[in-house]
């Protein structure tokens, strides 16, 4: 298990870059809105430690993780931002659209990644139950989206 002997809310403040001209766009799946949230409350949490101003972050909603790919690209074209974080969970259920839900967003993202100049961090908790999905967003292995903002700052800067 990658979370083992991690929490994922760590970071050394020291080590990040100066992040205070940052813009920050943050696109929210709408579905297992408690697991996202909690995700969207990490990196936003994280993202003002770090000095990016409360108005240099901007977030929208998408109905599930499907539309994160498409509300990344319209985020991108739409606001310019320096860094997007997509937050999504899936969880498997009963059937094979869990598969298909998790590698097209996956694929999306990888290729907003190759296609545009705007770094977009994966932020999508890939579950099999609700109990590793709330592990993973605040829980015992601390908090995904405190991680995608570290991720987010750090490859803004890198594009500079």
């Amino acid at each position: 298990m990658a979370t083992a002997n991690k929490n994922l809310s760590q970071y050394d403040r020291a080590q990040i870059p100066d992040a205070s001209d940052l813009e920050i766009g943050i696109v929210v799946s709408e579905w297992n809105e408690a697991i996202t949230e909690a995700l969207y409350q990490g990196a936003h949490s994280a993202l003002l430690e770090c000095g990016v101003a409360e108005d240099r972050i901007t977030r929208w909603n998408v109905p599930g993780s499907f539309e994160l790919t498409h509300g990344c690209k319209k985020m991108i074209e739409e606001t310019g931002p320096d860094a997007v974080i997509a937050i999504g969970s899936v969880i498997r259920g009963e059937t094979k659209h869990f598969d298909f839900v998790c590698s097209a967003t996956a694929q999306g993202i990888k290729d907003l990644n190759v296609l545009t100049d705007t770094p977009v961090i994966f932020c999508v908790l890939t579950d099999d139950t609700l109990q590793q999905a709330q592990d993973r967003s605040g829980g015992k292995h601390g908090n995904k989206g405190t991680e995608a903002a570290i991720a987010a700052i750090k490859m803004a800067v890198l594009g500079r």
